[in-house]
């Protein structure tokens, strides 16, 4: 599996970012994409998942501001990332793996495919 993220970089407080990932080598009927995000000192969050179904689910620290969308064709995931805060400021990472119960789970430790992750910085 390899997962690989782009459009990090900096950005303005209330300004917007889009990240997108773009991921290949898995086969999975019932699966999870998202992003994942870790700063120094902190543990990593999961931010926002899709499911095969489309169904996503968003951390409490980004509802309402950030958008997750698949394009399952491409196999592509994108977030959309608006009214941006400098507590956003952190590593991105895309995940993707197998979906275990009925909703995409925001812990790290369910995920074993990961990308190399993109820097976001809002100031």
């Amino acid at each position: 599996v390899q997962l690989v993220e782009s459009g990090g970089g900096s950005g303005q407080a209330g300004g917007s970012l889009t990240l997108s990932c773009t991921a290949s080598g898995y086969r999975y009927a019932s699966y999870c994409m998202g992003w994942f995000r870790q700063s120094p000192g902190k543990e990593r969050e999961g931010v926002a998942l899709i499911d095969s179904d489309g169904e996503a689910t968003y951390a409490d620290s980004v509802k309402g501001r950030f958008t997750i969308t698949q394009d399952s064709a491409k196999n592509t995931l994108t977030l959309k990332m608006n009214s941006l805060k400098p507590d956003d400021t952190a590593m991105y990472y895309c995940i993707v793996d197998v979906k275990w119960g009925e909703h995409c789970s925001h812990a790290a430790n369910m995920y074993n495919y990961w990308g190399q992750g993109t820097q976001v910085t809002v100031s």
